[in-house]
């Protein structure tokens, strides 16, 4: 559901994993996994420098370097054991290079027996050597036994570590596989592109499974008021949403005198859109249910308002076949059949596919093409595909048929601004700063304005000004949780003040408990001070709130990456510095 509160992150932009990009950007931000592994990199590049003289691996993902001791072609009578074993390693790595690997193994093996105990570096060396050459055959267990000898006498041997992780990962045992990769990132210091790309792509993995696991058994969980009425404020076209007409007041008037008892039969849509005005929202599913069961005048919006409620709870199979009737039905009103095809399409976006997405919104602007909620929505998706030239067309479709829609304005000024941000066009960078200060001054009363703007001003580093923003939007909307997470960030960012930034943060889930971007923020937070259980704690707290499947497994991916580190820390005494 792209509500309006949580203005849109375009996925790719940069081409980075969006935790790498936090590293790069170096700032206390929760961008997503990679706040969870912002360690200093002095403090990384520190350890990588004690470990370097202890490194003799091979260079390279598979390519063993020669034997630095002794030719391989004599040996003298006067050889030491160590010698003898340089000799055959020098042997097996020339086997190796002409990919004979059956004898590459040998050498290494002859190495391997040959070399004294007590010369640990060494020792790890040709077992790191003979697992390369094990790898080029695809013998993952013997990969993973050989690597854990070298780790075991050498135990920050980074190439022994990562080739152990992708030997891990192709016996899928991911989170031993993450637990090494994690190892290597952090001595590494997050140069390694490799590296970085492996544990991204196994926090997905594990993320994914965990979610889809959980997701199926989780029990529905109605949002608070103040995230249910920013999802209905960002539609101005939908029947559903409006206020009970004065007719249909009166209709449930006359019921309560007991005027007319039949009236209660026919009319529980009136009853569900009374306690959508009271804001008892629990009770919506069950009345609308008894309208369409009773087939009653106002099937349609029933079905449409049960579905937009399943969405809401995060119950997309139960929402689909309402919304699918809604789309196919004959007779029904055309505004019902776009704002369904509108839903429809949003939650094929959280569920990936972008595709049957793109077809229902196209669909919907084909029906009903004065329909502003349309284009305003579409664009929204366009940003999410990165595709900001289509999405600041919409925006302009829905500016010309509601030239009062704030909300469009401003999202397509951000749009804008990412577009230039990210094209590196800072006189387009200007002219999208200059377009948010005429939104604020035409629209003073619109909070996602101020919102948008803020972060634009946080990417330029202006984060006075940002934060002036911020208190505007909560002037404006003091109940709205999901600012207070944004100025608490800002001033991580911005003075390094950690106690505020947590102040603002816990203020938020004062406002609103069931505000999940609260408790990853908070998550994200402890971990960089250091407190790995407190931050596990506060990620599955987000768990349990979760919207969608894919925001669960985004969740989960930042709870793995924190436990990992704490395995990571027991295992190799690599301790996270504190902010």
């Amino acid at each position: 559901i792209m509500a309006a509160s949580k203005p849109v992150e375009p996925q790719s932009g940069t081409g980075l994993p969006r935790w790498q990009l936090a590293l790069l950007v170096g700032a206390p931000i929760a961008l997503g996994l990679g706040a969870v592994y912002l360690w200093s990199r002095c403090r990384a590049n520190e350890k990588r420098g004690k470990g370097e003289g202890e490194r003799k691996a091979p260079e390279g993902s598979a390519s063993p370097v020669q034997g630095q001791r002794s030719p391989a072609n004599q040996e003298p009578a006067d050889m030491t054991p160590l010698d003898r074993a340089q000799s055959a390693k020098s042997k097996g790595n020339k086997y190796f290079k002409a990919g004979k690997y059956d004898n590459a193994i040998q050498c290494y093996t002859e190495a391997i027996n040959l070399c004294p105990k007590d010369q640990k570096s060494d020792l790890s060396t040709f077992y790191q050597n003979r697992a390369a050459a094990y790898e080029q055959q695809m013998r993952w267990a013997e990969v993973v036994q050989d690597c854990s000898q070298a780790v075991e006498l050498n135990p920050r041997y980074v190439k022994a570590l990562f080739r152990r992780a992708k030997a891990l990962e192709k016996l899928d045992s991911r989170k031993e596989c993450l637990e090494d990769v994690t190892a290597v990132c952090i001595l590494e210091a997050f140069q390694n592109q490799q590296s970085m790309l492996l544990a991204d792509r196994v926090l997905k993995q594990l993320g994914k499974e965990k979610a889809k696991e959980k997701y199926k058994n989780r029990e529905p969980l109605m949002p608070s008021p103040q995230f249910i009425k920013s999802y209905f404020s960002s539609f101005t076209d939908d029947i559903i949403s409006q206020p009970l007409q004065k007719g249909e007041k009166k209709d449930e008037d006359k019921d309560k005198e007991g005027e007319a008892a039949e009236v209660t039969e026919s009319s529980s849509y009136l009853k569900a859109k009374q306690y959508m005005e009271e804001e008892n929202y629990d009770k919506i599913i069950s009345e609308c249910t008894k309208e369409v069961e009773s087939q009653g005048r106002y099937t349609a919006e029933a079905l449409l308002l049960r579905a937009t409620f399943y969405l809401l709870i995060g119950n997309a199979t139960a929402a689909q076949p309402d919304l699918d009737r809604v789309i196919n039905m004959q007779d029904a009103n055309v505004k019902l059949q776009a704002n369904a095809l509108i839903k429809r399409g949003s939650m094929y976006m959280q569920q990936q596919q972008p595709h049957l997405s793109t077809q229902d919104f196209n669909s919907a602007a084909e029906i009903d093409s004065h329909n502003a909620d349309v284009y305003h929505h579409r664009g929204q998706l366009k940003i999410l595909l990165d595709q900001v030239e289509e999405a600041v067309g919409d925006f302009d479709a829905c500016i010309k048929l509601r030239p009062d829609s704030a909300l469009a304005q401003a999202q397509k000024c951000f749009a804008l601004y990412r577009q230039a941000y990210t094209g590196n066009n800072p006189a387009q960078v200007q002219t999208a700063m200059n377009g948010f200060e005429d939104v604020i001054k035409r629209f003073p009363k619109c909070a996602e304005g101020y919102a948008l703007y803020a972060q634009a001003l946080t990417d330029q580093q202006q984060f006075g000004k940002a934060d002036e923003m911020y208190d505007k939007c909560i002037e404006l909307e003091p109940d709205n949780a999901t600012t207070y997470v944004h100025k608490g960030l800002l001033q991580l960012q911005w003075k390094q003040d950690l106690d505020l930034g947590l102040e603002l943060i816990s203020k938020a889930i004062e406002i609103d408990n069931k505000c999940d971007f609260a408790y990853e923020t908070m998550g994200t937070i402890e971990v960089q001070r250091g407190n790995l259980d407190k931050a596990i704690d506060m990620f599955n707290k987000a768990i349990n709130l979760a919207k969608s499947e894919m925001e669960m497994a985004h969740l989960y991916s930042l709870c793995d990456a924190a436990y990992a580190q704490t395995e990571v820390a027991r295992k190799y005494g690599l301790k996270p510095p504190t902010l």
